[in-house]
């Protein structure tokens, strides 16, 4: 599984998706866009994992999100959408 922060901040987001896709990349994003996609397309990737917080900033959500990473690596290497929160991280394989 490759994690990288790319791209132009004006891109669409199916112009993300489609990237991710084609280079193997997960999604982060607090966009909840980004989980409609996957459910509407029915299709089985890119991995979205998607904070769902007032506070996504790194020092209250980060511990969060390590350990959704941990806990879910195997789902998000096959295609999974992963909703991480400050109590827990729910997961939900692709499709959907």
């Amino acid at each position: 599984m490759h994690w990288s922060t790319v791209g132009n901040p004006r891109a669409t987001d199916r112009a993300i998706m489609d990237w991710a896709a084609a280079n193997q990349y997960v999604v982060f994003t607090h966009d909840l866009d980004f989980g409609i996609m996957l459910a509407l397309s029915h299709d089985a990737g890119p991995s979205v994992l998607q904070a769902r917080a007032e506070n996504v900033l790194p020092d209250h959500l980060g511990a969060a999100v390590v350990a959704a990473l941990g806990q879910h690596e195997a789902d998000l290497s096959s295609g999974a959408l992963v909703v991480v929160d400050e109590g827990r991280s729910r997961v939900r394989v692709l499709p959907i």
